[in-house]
């Protein structure tokens, strides 16, 4: 194991991290806040991070694929510890509460463990939105897309063990230049989404922090309400188009750049479309019939919601947990679906659901047609049989961990929805479920034990069980 390479690259990531949250002393001088302490720490963090970088100066970067592994699930480790410390200094909750929220954050799953998000000094709300922006392309992302500062080559693998999805493809002769220009596609997004929400009436910091956790597919809000404090429909409606966007394959969009918009119809997309018509087209009648809202009122919400859920952002206008049984089933289809493979949605994703049923119906003609030679083609390819394997594999670790910690909450005496809603909410970074987890309620209840199990469970479904999980075997420690 070279862990020369692994100790350089995350060196250079955490200097690239400690760069931007000087962003966060910034909003602190613009408000008049005190952030002295919060400028010591991350002087004190870069200053670290540069002598390991400058000790390891003459060594070239060779990350194989084990290399590569291992120093993402340490990243992310180190990401929840960088991220807590300045909510422990500045918010006076527990170091367990403090790197819970940071992992919420980066991983944008979007649980919070602050009852009243409103009382917090604006220099930890951006804070908060800025490690959902980061996370949501992946600090590990840019870091490969800079890494060309120190290893010409850039890393492949370390892309491959870090971006989620069933294939991984790159769109220019480097992989560093793909990162960089998905950055850049990510940054025009967030860009205009402020100014749109600025244009219908948020100021310039709520537009800013909305706009990072809309397109990250975060969930942090500024107000205790979530999207519901603003009462605006022009908000809602730029609200829900960005984090359905968002939650198409960023490819895509970059391939739209390069005047290429087959990205857009690929099988993927045009399910996942579907899938969000539908269930919101569902959802509002539903929520119009036992509500009595108007049409117009009733889908506002509705496809806000569902995007909400179903892109795993966790923004809420209304509190959707006291809706009626029939439209929170729906709403827990939307969970279960995930956004886009290559998107900032966590979940299962569209991609692996549409491989999974194409399966089975080619295991129903195989019963009936014991000779025939049948093929699964998503987007006119045939699937190689690992790509089959994997997805199986994800769904089956997916479904796993959520049944283990679904155990876990309910063993320490929470009701079955907010177990099993808790679960899914967690490895699935969506953020909110139901009934104690719901989106009027909060993570602080839970003891500090809980919040590191949850934390673990986070970064699971961050990286999507196999990088994690990859860990836990002899083979990934045994010597070749």
């Amino acid at each position: 194991m070279d862990y020369k390479s692994i100790f350089k690259l995350v060196s250079f990531i955490g200097i690239t991290l400690g760069i931007f949250f000087l962003s966060d002393i910034l909003i602190g001088v613009i408000y008049k806040e005190s952030f002295n302490t919060f400028m010591i720490f991350d002087f004190i963090f870069i200053f670290i991070n540069l002598i390991i970088l400058i000790t390891l100066r003459n060594h070239t970067i060779t990350l194989k694929i084990r290399e590569s592994i291992l120093t993402v699930n340490i990243l992310w480790i180190l990401l929840g510890v960088a991220g807590a410390i300045p909510l422990l200094l500045y918010t006076h909750v527990s170091f367990a509460s403090a790197f819970f929220e940071a992992i919420s954050g980066f991983t944008t799953t979007g649980a919070t463990i602050y009852q009243d998000i409103e009382s917090l000094p604006h220099m930890i709300l951006f804070h908060r939105s800025l490690m959902h922006w980061l996370g949501g392309m992946g600090v590990i992302v840019l870091g490969i897309g800079l890494l060309s500062v120190i290893n010409p080559t850039g890393s492949l693998s370390l892309f491959k063990a870090e971006s989620t999805g069933i294939q991984m493809e790159k769109l220019t002769p480097k992989i560093k230049d793909t990162a960089l220009s998905l950055w850049v596609v990510y940054i025009l997004f967030t860009l205009t989404d402020t100014l749109l929400l600025k244009f219908f009436g948020m100021n310039w910091f709520d537009a800013i922090n909305h706009a990072f956790s809309t397109i990250s597919t975060g969930g942090f809000s500024t107000k205790n309400s979530s999207l519901g404090s603003f009462n605006n429909d022009g908000i809602i409606w730029t609200t829900t188009f960005f984090m359905i966007l968002s939650g198409i394959n960023f490819l895509a969009h970059l391939k739209f750049f390069y005047k290429d918009n087959s990205g857009y119809k690929s099988e993927e997309v045009q399910w996942y479309l579907l899938m969000f018509f539908i269930l919101g087209a569902t959802l509002t009648i539903v929520h119009t019939k036992i509500w009595g809202d108007t049409i117009y009122d009733a889908s506002k919400h509705a496809f806000f919601t569902i995007a909400s859920v179903m892109t795993t952002t966790g923004f809420a206008t209304v509190d959707y947990g006291k809706w009626s049984q029939f439209a929170i089933a729906i709403i827990f289809i939307a969970m279960l679906i995930g956004g886009n493979a290559g998107s900032t949605a966590g979940g299962i994703k569209v991609v692996r659901h549409v491989i999974i049923f194409k399966t089975l119906f080619a295991e129903f003609k195989r019963i009936l047609h014991p000779n025939a030679l049948i093929s699964i083609y998503i987007d006119k390819q045939n699937l190689k049989e690992r790509v089959l394997s994997t997805t199986f594999g994800f769904f089956f670790l997916f479904t796993m961990t959520v049944v283990f910690l679904s155990i876990y909450i309910y063993a320490r005496g929470f009701d079955t929805m907010t177990s099993i809603s808790g679960a899914i909410a967690i490895v699935g970074n969506i953020g909110p479920g139901f009934s104690h987890v719901g989106p009027a309620e909060n993570f602080s209840f839970f003891s500090d034990i809980d919040k590191l199990v949850f934390s673990f469970g986070m970064i699971v479904g961050r990286l999507e069980c196999f990088t994690v999980f990859i860990l836990f075997s002899k083979a990934f420690w045994k010597k070749f």
